[in-house]
């Protein structure tokens, strides 16, 4: 966000965008017309912060962007950060520490960096119908499948868990009613008949910010995924399973052709992603639904969205009939075809997808050949 810009300035450009009529926005934020053409014109100061969060909503604006911008305008701190310290005194000691000792930008941001890493949260998209489990899905999303005495919705969350990320939630559609667990924030995709994964993840847009891991509801992973993801600083990061083929002999139901593949150069950084496989000896791993934003990395996500989502709804969009209908790994293609870098967290094996019937009955027996031999 560029800080030399204005805050009417700004308000007016994402109103036009929005194909708003001054008076129409002003009665939809609850303030008189000529109220927000004052503003506009840089004839009064930011309004409050209540305003400001709902312009944010109407002209899907960065929030942060709104407030940075209004401090400039009130020449005074961003009002969500004020109104942060008026609830939260404690955190002037803390102020008052960086104050005193002087810290250097970079010591900030390695403050900032720290309390990221050690705070990053999960989202859980687990809205799909699960069509090609049959009759194991007919009452059950296929997250909530046992998976020798545990869902595989606990088998992720125990995971999340022994790495240190609490912070967990979820996105329901399907079958709703059936996943009810404590202590995970919920949100629900109503449309997830009409949609797919990259839409599905926006229902919980107000999560995505700071660090954060996103993944698949149907795979069953180790800590080591997790473990690695959390240890990458790129803003963007996918985690890559380099032993991949392996897994597809014998495995019918869903040949090699639909994995979700990845081609990186040798930075590690993507090149091509999705179902791309056509015997390609060129392809060097599987992405295994599970992708890391710094808080950096989200913004730039969901800017890009919503960009995307004006030009291409309805319209093909990379690999996707309909925008509507796009994969997560034809958002993190079209970032990568901008020049964005999504840089590739490597894993050899360690995970598994749950997508067909016969997925289901392998990781069944898997599980009763180890509670055998232990």
């Amino acid at each position: 966000m560029n800080m030399k810009k204005k805050f009417g300035a700004y308000i007016r450009e994402l109103r036009i965008k929005q194909g708003l009529g001054q008076r129409e926005l002003a009665k939809k934020v609850g303030i008189a017309a000529s109220y927000l053409n004052d503003i506009e014109k840089e004839k009064r100061t930011a309004p409050k912060i209540n305003i400001i969060k709902k312009l944010s909503v109407l002209l899907n604006a960065n929030n942060d962007d709104l407030n940075d911008l209004a401090g400039i305008s009130k020449k005074s701190v961003a009002p969500d950060i004020g109104e942060y310290i008026e609830s939260n005194p404690k955190i002037i000691s803390l102020i008052r520490t960086i104050k005193e000792n002087n810290l250097n930008d970079n010591q900030i941001s390695d403050i900032e960096t720290s309390i990221n890493k050690n705070m990053t949260k999960a989202l859980i998209i687990a809205a799909g119908l699960g069509s090609r489990l049959k009759k194991h899905t007919e009452n059950l999303p296929k997250c909530m499948l046992d998976f020798g005495g545990k869902t595989l919705l606990q088998r992720q969350l125990d995971v999340y868990k022994k790495c240190g990320v609490s912070d967990i939630s979820l996105i329901r559609g399907y079958k709703k009613e059936k996943i009810n667990y404590k202590n995970i924030k919920y949100f629900d995709n109503k449309d997830f008949k009409k949609n797919n994964v990259l839409n599905s993840i926006f229902y919980a847009e107000k999560v995505i910010n700071g660090n954060i891991i996103i993944s698949y509801s149907d795979i069953l992973f180790d800590s080591v995924a997790v473990k690695r993801l959390l240890n990458s600083d790129h803003d963007i990061s996918v985690v890559v399973d380099i032993d991949w083929r392996g897994y597809y002999v014998g495995r019918k139901d869903h040949p090699i052709t639909e994995a979700e593949n990845v081609i990186f150069n040798s930075n590690n950084e993507v090149e091509k992603i999705g179902k791309i496989n056509k015997g390609n000896d060129d392809v060097h791993g599987e992405f295994i639904g599970m992708i890391k934003l710094t808080d950096r990395g989200a913004k730039i996500f969901k800017q890009h969205f919503h960009r995307l989502k004006k030009i291409y709804w309805n319209k093909p969009f990379q690999r996707a009939k309909t925008f509507q209908n796009a994969y997560l790994t034809d958002m993190i293609q079209e970032l990568v075809d901008i020049g964005i870098k999504v840089h590739c967290v490597i894993i050899e094996s360690g995970w598994k997808e749950i997508d067909t019937v016969e997925d289901y009955k392998k990781a069944i027996l898997g599980f009763k050949r180890k509670l055998t031999n232990n």
